[in-house]
């Protein structure tokens, strides 16, 4: 059975990485393992005892690594909680294949310790420690998408019926493995298919896009294809809020880390804006 990895924190975009890991999962019957990481910011948080300087008196020392103690137990016994809320959601929603996996440390190294014989992994836009008044993604999302080997599912804050999904084309390698994953896939049966690129049409990117078409076309779906002019952020986000596509499936980050931080990247940006689950593939 294949295997998808939810991950999952005290947010409120937990459930709704719940929801949609029950959406994929039942359309595809595959399990749904849950994954709650304790970070060390956490733990460090609350490691007061090294702050205590000479002179310090031994009964205080006692009381601070008492306290020490106590949060780590309060850290565990909330992301089992965590955990356990998230499986009772899984259940209600009709996914009966599910594991629960508690860990401490760094979420991108323990998700890249069991994602081998996973199919996708989803996350929530946003983080317990993001900003929602300046709509900042979380700290963890971008380490994510780019250190997984698996396609990633962003997920809205609240999941709402797909039955219509958009590829972003750009002639990438990342994308024409998009189409591929599509074309082969259970979960994208039966729903509407869009196939969009953005800008200047090149005759190589029209006979890519001709061509991504015929594979999508081949494996049963009715594509419609269009190109449009204007900036990809702003056209795609336009066509989400005009309430066209449910999903949107697009490459990730296909420039360096160091030209991303220079020039930003359209991968955060379409994200960031974006009020429909982003379908991420590197």
């Amino acid at each position: 059975m294949s295997k998808i990895i939810a991950l999952v924190d005290g947010s409120v975009y937990a459930q709704s990485v719940c929801d949609h890991a029950a959406w994929v999962a039942t359309r595809k019957g595959a399990a749904v393992e849950l994954l709650h990481v304790i970070g060390r910011r956490e733990t460090a948080q609350s490691n007061l005892s090294g702050n205590i300087g000479l002179g310090a008196r031994t009964k205080l020392m006692e009381e601070l690594a008492e306290l020490d103690a106590q949060q780590a137990k309060l850290n565990l016994k909330r992301g089992r909680a965590i955990l356990e809320d998230a499986e009772a959601r899984l259940k209600a929603d009709g996914v009966e294949e599910i594991s629960l996996r508690l860990r401490h440390g760094d979420l991108v190294e323990e998700l890249q310790a069991i994602e081998n014989d996973a199919d996708l992994v989803i996350v929530g836009k946003r983080g317990e420690a993001a900003d929602f008044a300046k709509l900042h993604l979380g700290s963890n999302l971008e380490r994510v998408v780019r250190a997984s080997t698996r396609p990633v599912l962003v997920t809205s804050r609240a999941f709402k019926p797909i039955r219509r999904f958009t590829i972003a084309f750009d002639g990438g390698a990342s994308v024409l493995k998009a189409v591929d994953h599509v074309a082969q896939s259970r979960v994208f049966a039966g729903l509407e298919c869009h196939l969009i690129t953005v800008g200047s049409e090149t005759l190589d990117i029209r006979h890519a896009l001709e061509g991504a078409a015929v594979i999508l076309r081949d494996a049963g779906y009715l594509v419609d294809m269009e190109t449009l002019p204007g900036q990809p952020e702003e056209v795609m986000c336009a066509l989400v809020q005009s309430g066209k596509t449910d999903l949107l499936v697009m490459g990730a980050y296909g420039h360096s880390r160091i030209r991303s931080l220079i020039i930003g990247s359209t991968t955060t940006a379409m994200v960031q804006s974006c009020q429909v689950p982003v379908l991420l593939f590197r």
